[in-house]
């Protein structure tokens, strides 16, 4: 039994050992993910250098800081504040301190009006404006705690006239398509305004990146439909997600993102403090357990980690302990055949795709073959969840990596062929070899017979012994 669900595991430069990488791979791991936030390109470069001495089939994904707000260097690097306590609030690039604290974001003053709650460090101080002028806002502290350098800030229910792309940003992106980079993971999408800005800059630069839309705050969740009209997937980061929003609306808003995402035949990653833990632990508590189970019951394509892999104690373990769970709660799972239908779907390929599944139910199917130009088929066959293994025959090495995020799909390589069907011979052999299949395996093939540009045309269900034969056949005459 191969697992469906997918791995993403961040990594630092600091810890990019071909090795360790190969022991991750080995371990489970499908997608390795870059924080750019944390990163000089070339450090970027090592770890994608490295990645690939491992292996062509794991897709990359770098994430892009995005507009965050951040607080400036605290005076002696951070100053303890009480309940009740009055602080100004201004915005620029000057020394924090008790008399006053500065946000990174300039306009941040006339932006915010009285009565708004502010998050300082992902909910660890709360402040709320009582009084403002032309310069600063006067907030009256919530809880006592201390206030530390550069941590992150949030503004719930606010929405700040943000520039989507740092020059930052853009400056990774150029490197990203330089180095061939899978998946942008664009950070803080409010809007798909956010999307289409981050798409325009990657036509201009001829790039073929897909762009993963990471959820983080309640305007993106509120506006999640028109994001996913022009996105390629989904990260719902449940970290700022959470302070943004009451932590028990999480799971349900986790849930409703990832219907719609499987209803557009869309990839969707749930992340953030999956097995937290693990950084310090060899074994992962019960409810985080319980957290990858959910996750995996709500089908998702993927799960990943973040501190677990990039800085924790156990990486290894941490991969190892949602492999093992992913694999349990999968034996428990059936297909789902009541997708909504969403506009802009290939009927044809949708009907094939669904028609696929199903014989994997009623016979004794043990795996499907696709061929696919642009990964569309593989992404309809794992919109329905199936039980039975997919393997994509892919045309572009891309392609091949992209659906390495894609719940069910086990992808390869093959150069476009224009002989009758020997792209199916190829991977029948490939899958023999392996021991993925035997002779007397029954097989479920959807394919075109038409060039792989025109789609998917046919579906057979035959035994391999006997397909090969007809193949094999019908090659010579040609």
């Amino acid at each position: 039994m191969k697992r469906n669900t997918k791995i993403v595991a961040t990594i630092a430069d600091n810890r990019c050992e071909v090795s360790f990488l190969r022991s991750l791979y080995e371990a489970g791991m499908n997608v390795v993910r870059i924080n750019s936030a944390h990163l000089t390109p070339e450090a970027a470069t090592k770890i994608v250098t490295n990645v690939r001495e491992v292996s062509d089939k794991i897709a990359i994904l770098i994430d892009t800081k995005g507009p965050e707000i951040r607080l400036t260097k605290c005076e002696n690097d951070g100053f303890p504040v009480e309940r009740g306590q009055l602080i100004n609030i201004r915005g620029g690039v000057e020394l924090s301190s008790p008399e006053a604290i500065y946000f990174s974001y300039k306009n941040i003053v006339p932006e915010i009006s009285i009565g708004t709650i502010m998050l300082i460090d992902d909910g660890e101080i709360q402040m709320t404006v009582v009084d403002k002028n032309d310069t600063e806002l006067i907030a009256r502290i919530d809880n006592s705690g201390k206030i530390k350098s550069r941590k992150s800030v949030n503004i719930p229910n606010t929405g700040l006239n943000m520039e989507s792309l740092t020059d930052r940003d853009r400056e990774f992106i150029v490197w990203a398509v330089e180095n061939d980079i899978d998946f942008i993971a664009h950070s803080f999408v409010r809007r798909k305004e956010d999307v289409l800005e981050l798409k325009e800059f990657l036509n201009e630069l001829n790039s073929t990146i897909k762009i993963i839309s990471k959820i983080e705050n309640i305007e993106g969740v509120e506006k999640i439909d028109e994001i996913l009209d022009h996105t390629y997937g989904i990260m719902v980061a449940r970290g700022d997600l959470g302070v943004e929003m009451p932590a028990e609306q999480i799971p349900f808003t986790s849930q409703n993102i990832i219907r719609k995402c499987v209803e557009r035949r869309k990839p969707v990653i749930i992340a953030t403090q999956m097995l937290q833990s693990m950084i310090t632990n060899p074994r992962p508590t019960r409810a985080e357990v319980s957290d990858i189970a959910s996750a995996i019951f709500q089908r998702t394509d993927a799960i990943m980690l973040s501190g677990e892999t990039a800085n924790g104690d156990y990486p290894v373990e941490a991969v190892e302990t949602m492999h093992k769970v992913a694999m349990e709660i999968e034996k428990h799972m059936e297909p789902i055949f009541d997708i909504k239908k969403s506009e802009g779907l290939n009927e044809l390929t949708v009907h094939l795709a669904s028609s696929a599944v199903r014989s994997c139910e009623t016979l004794p199917i043990e795996a499907v073959i696709i061929d696919t130009l642009t990964g569309r088929t593989g992404r309809y066959m794992s919109a329905f969840r199936g039980r039975k293994p997919v393997y994509a025959i892919c045309y572009k090495e891309h392609v091949m990596r992209e659906l390495a995020l894609s719940y069910g799909i086990f992808a390869g390589h093959q150069k476009p062929t224009y002989i009758h069907r020997d792209f199916l011979i190829k991977e029948v052999e490939v899958l023999l070899n392996n021991e993925s299949i035997t002779m007397d395996s029954m097989i479920t093939v959807v394919g075109g017979d038409y060039g792989a540009e025109h789609g998917s045309s046919f579906l057979e269900i035959s035994k391999v012994d006997e397909l090969l034969g007809k193949l094999n056949k019908a090659k010579k005459a040609k």
